[in-house]
């Protein structure tokens, strides 16, 4: 890499590590949070939920418009809304004004994520760099979201919750900066207008999808708020589908959402994130519950997962130049439900426990990162320039989809094993068999993802202008990466 490039590097890998950190750094301060602001404990989830809604909602919208008006730009502005926000979040004084600043904060997400990764994949041409760029990016990514979780509980117990947020404005100062003297402007050549009903459905569909999926813990799948919003979603989605096969300018060409290597890549990055968030829940509870590990001492446990994560980034590159975007991804999940199934067999002996964590999150987390790596270079490979904010924000937005989507999921997987409650508590035998049973099922849903990636998917496809049809004359992900051996 140039030195420029470093520099362009650098200043955007500091921006997705710090907004992975944002999204788990507050999870253990939540407690205090409530008690300072007077969230009640069935309102609390929503400084969690706010987040996500706004992250995963506005990201494809936020991603097209990098392409159209210039990703620098917008990455500029994201890092400027990111920095008052957290301001305003660490000063708040009010239920009000924390929610208003966690919103701003998840919008702030949805516009630099994708921005930033646009600019990655326009920085460095298809092969060995962009692929070892992707890779510290995936790594950084599982290690700010692992990291998160030990900064948040050192700043809670140490000085206040509030330095949860305000530890992002010198950051984001820097980052801003940065940001302004090193990157390049990077926007497409062609410059349609803004496809409006289709942000519109799309926007509000996965706002509707996530408020159902988030909401679905809280009040159960059956509850009408529940399934009324995922019915929302499901129309407001079939309807941008629609949208965009008969608009001239759209904001996802079909193409593209058919292309085989964004769908089975997007499909593999869903199931690796929303899996490996789920682990981390049902860690959490079992190291807890069963353990009896402080909440500090909890998030050290995860320092484990974190390495692994940073080993299985920095290595990435040089295992798909051998193995191919496919194999990097196959591999990746497999490793992923090995190391996850595997903690079936956890028991309430304390010190087999904490060996057993460590040595399978350790390996755990290096295919998990292998597999972000892998399914994020298919996803944006055979691209052109002119459409990496979609393609980039199509796979940002998985990735806030996964966060929020493995919960609740496996958590009501887990509720299902926990037997008698006695005032709406679990015994100690009851949350074992329920996290174990979770872990097992989470294994096999990440296992059955590899099978689907290794049977369907196929090398990346570029676009083809001609009938809107796709082909594979300008070359596959894995030839590309082959040819970087």
């Amino acid at each position: 890499m140039t030195g420029k490039q470093k520099a362009t590097l650098f200043v955007l890998l500091g921006a997705q590590f710090m907004f992975a950190v944002d999204f788990s750094i507050l999870t253990v301060a939540l407690p205090k949070i409530g008690d300072d602001l007077g969230f009640g404990i069935d309102s609390l989830q929503w400084v969690v939920t706010a987040f996500a809604l706004t992250a995963a909602g506005f990201m494809l919208l936020f991603g097209r418009v990098g392409d159209l008006y210039g990703r620098k730009k917008l990455f500029l502005v994201g890092m400027a809304l990111l920095t008052v926000s957290s301001l305003i979040g660490g000063l708040a004084t009010s239920a009000e004004v924390m929610l208003a600043a966690r919103i701003a904060q998840g919008l702030a997400t949805a516009i630099v994520t994708p921005s930033g990764m646009a600019l990655i994949t326009t920085s460095f041409d298809e092969g060995p760099l962009r692929t070892k760029a992707l890779g510290l990016n995936g790594a950084l990514l599982s290690l700010g979201f692992a990291s998160g979780a030990i900064l948040g509980g050192v700043l809670t117990d140490l000085l206040s919750w509030r330095w949860d947020f305000f530890i992002n404005v010198p950051v984001g100062i820097l980052l801003f900066f940065g940001g302004l003297v090193v990157i390049r402007e990077s926007v497409s050549e062609t410059r349609p207008k803004l496809d409006v009903p289709g942000a519109i459905a799309v926007t509000g569909g996965l706002l509707a999808f996530v408020f159902g999926i988030t909401g679905a813990e809280r009040n159960g799948w059956a509850a009408p708020q529940t399934w009324g919003a995922l019915l929302i979603a499901a129309v407001l989605l079939v309807g941008f589908y629609v949208i965009e096969l008969k608009s001239a300018a759209p904001l996802a060409p079909v193409r593209i959402l058919k292309s085989n290597s964004v769908k089975w890549g997007n499909l593999g990055g869903l199931i690796t994130f929303s899996m490996e968030s789920a682990l981390s829940f049902l860690l959490t509870l079992y190291m807890q519950q069963v353990l009896e590990l402080t909440p500090f001492q909890t998030g050290l446990m995860f320092g484990f997962l974190g390495l692994g994560a940073f080993l299985g980034g920095t290595f990435a590159s040089r295992i798909l130049a051998r193995t191919g975007a496919k194999g990097g991804l196959v591999w990746g999940l497999v490793i992923q439900a090995v190391m996850t199934g595997a903690l079936f067999w956890l028991g309430e002996n304390k010190a087999v426990g904490i060996a057993a964590i460590l040595v399978t999150t350790f390996v755990g987390g290096f295919g998990h990162v292998l597999a972000i790596v892998a399914y994020t270079v298919t996803a944006t490979s055979g691209i052109d320039d002119s459409e990496q904010g979609l393609a980039t924000g199509l796979a940002t937005m998985t990735q806030q989809i996964g966060f929020t989507l493995g919960i609740p999921v496996m958590s009501a997987v887990a509720a299902s094993q926990y037997g008698e409650l006695t005032d709406g508590v679990a015994s100690v035998a009851g949350v074992l068999t329920g996290t174990t049973f979770g872990m097992f099922v989470d294994g096999l849903i990440v296992l059955g993802g590899a099978l689907l990636v290794a049977l369907f998917l196929r090398g990346a496809e570029p676009a083809s202008e001609a009938g809107g049809s796709l082909s594979g004359e300008a070359g596959s992900t894995d030839r590309v990466l082959a040819d970087s051996r």
